[in-house]
Order: C-alpha cells, then sequence, then structure tokens
C-alpha cells in the first residue's frame, strides 16, 4: 500500500477582538476557506498569545507554511519608530507580539510564508521597513480604501491595475495563469508601506507608486507578500489560483521533508 501524502498544516495567527467585553481570537473565513479549497492544505488557527507563551520556533516545526492576513487593525507605529497617533488606529497589540516575531523566524526557519494587506505590512515593519498611516492623504496617491458599498462582490472587486516586475516571481505566476505584465487587483486599505525594508524587493506597484507585492531576497523557501486581497474567491480568479496553488506546493514540499517526529508538545502551552 502507497503512504498518503502528509496533509500540509499552515499557521494564521489570529486577531484579537472585543466580543461583549471578552477577547476573542478570530480568523476571517475568506481566507481559511482560500488555503483549504485553493491551496490544498489545512489551515491552523495560532492564538495572538505573544512569544513569551508560545514557543514559536518549535511551533514552526509541526508547520509547513505561515500566512499573515488582513485585519481592521494596523500595526503599532512603535514597532517602525512612530509616535502612536488617531490616524494609525485601531491596533492589536496581541497580534503584533505574535506575527511580527513569527515572520522573522519562519523567513529564518525556510518555512514558506504568504502575507496578506496587514500581514504584508507586518512583513515590511518585521523587517525593518515603515508605514504610512493614511496613504490616501499622501500627495500623488490615489484612495486605496475600501468601497462604501454593502456588496461584498464590489468591496472585493478589481479596483486598479498593478504593473509587474519584469522576470520575478509574480510574472512567472502571471504568465502561468495566462496573464500579461499588469493585474487587475481590489484595494481595501488605509496604511501602505513608505520606506522598504532592505530585504524585500518590489514585485508589483500601483500607478501611484503605491507598493502592491513583494518577495524576500535570498529566502529560503517560498516568501511573498501582497497589500491586496487575493483570498477573496481565490478559486474564480486565475491569478488568485496560481498565488495560492505555488504556496500549497511549497507547503507539500516541506511536509514530504519534515521528519515525522517533528511535533509541537501540549506542553509547550501549558497544556500538558
Amino acid at each position: 500500500m502507497t503512504k498518503a501524502s502528509p496533509l500540509p498544516l499552515v499557521g494564521v495567527p489570529a486577531c484579537v477582538r472585543d466580543v461583549d467585553g471578552q477577547p476573542f481570537h478570530t480568523v476571517g473565513d475568506k481566507y481559511v476557506r482560500a488555503l483549504a479549497i485553493s491551496a490544498g492544505v489545512a489551515p491552523l488557527m495560532i492564538p495572538s498569545l505573544g512569544e513569551d507563551l508560545l514557543e514559536l520556533r518549535r511551533l514552526l516545526r509541526s508547520l509547513d507554511g505561515v500566512m499573515m492576513t488582513g485585519s481592521p487593525s494596523n500595526v503599532h507605529p512603535s514597532h517602525y519608530g512612530q509616535v502612536e497617533t488617531p490616524e494609525a488606529e485601531p491596533f492589536d497589540p496581541a497580534r503584533d507580539a505574535t506575527s511580527l516575531a513569527l515572520i522573522r523566524l519562519a523567513i529564518e526557519e525556510g518555512v514558506p510564508l504568504l502575507v496578506i494587506c496587514r500581514g504584508f505590512q507586518e512583513l515590511n515593519v518585521a523587517l525593518g521597513g515603515t508605514l504610512h498611516a493614511r496613504v490616501h492623504e499622501v500627495q500623488g496617491r490615489m484612495d486605496h480604501r475600501r468601497p462604501q458599498h454593502p456588496e461584498l462582490d464590489v468591496q472585493y472587486g478589481p479596483r486598479h491595475p498593478v504593473k509587474l516586475r519584469a522576470g520575478g516571481p509574480f510574472a512567472a505566476l502571471a504568465e502561468a495563469a495566462g496573464i500579461g505584465g499588469e493585474l487587475m487587483v481590489n484595494s481595501l486599505h488605509w496604511q501602505a508601506l513608505d520606506r522598504i525594508a532592505e530585504r524585500l524587493v518590489i514585485e508589483a506597484e500601483a500607478e501611484d507608486g503605491t507598493p502592491e507585492a513583494v518577495s524576500v531576497k535570498d529566502a529560503k523557501a517560498f516568501a511573498l507578500g501582497v497589500q491586496w486581497h487575493p483570498e477573496y474567491k481565490a478559486w474564480e480568479n486565475p491569478f488568485s489560483r496560481q498565488l495560492f496553488e505555488a504556496f500549497g506546493a511549497a507547503a507539500r514540499a516541506r511536509a514530504a521533508g519534515r521528519p515525522s517526529d517533528d511535533v509541537f508538545p501540549l506542553a509547550a502551552l501549558g497544556q500538558a
């Protein structure tokens, strides 16, 4: 009997939100659904308990990939050397304490990494970059915020083109999807990358110069990020499908090579 291939596990750090006066750890359905359907992996929510309570390096040994999601919250300005202002709110310090460390460790350990929207901004901050708190107020930039419309298909519908860097990984994915050097993407963000971290390569830009996609230089494994939301009905969009399939392939490659005894012990969560 042929041994079945291991099902790749992809960790997804949660946001912490107040529900009736109590903190809840949450992950949006569209993200985990895209992972299951379009990447063919099993999503695993990581509670945002911070690096002190979660032994993140040991946790990564049990994971075949990490995906950072979007969120209504923003990275706290203190993480990129700026002062807290109302313009940069709302914040989620618990997620910051988990995601920023996890991004750095995933890159260091060669764990496949896909980051989206807030995750895109987290990646830049984790590697030493900075952010615009309200990019629509920066001279020469267009309004990248979510359309004020009740239907999700409109909110997440195509808004503007992005130009792909020739010869880069996003250009290769676009070619595989039968698309040229430009993509039409959705746009639902207030914040944007300002100073780009030295380890990042800009792979796509909007017409106003806003960075929309990046890769990590000299990454040991898949390490890509986008400012838009490819997870929304990813299986219906040729490029999004290619992106998630490529991430899933990277996770399966790691799962196939990971020792079967690389298991995260419950004791590490204080649950033994």
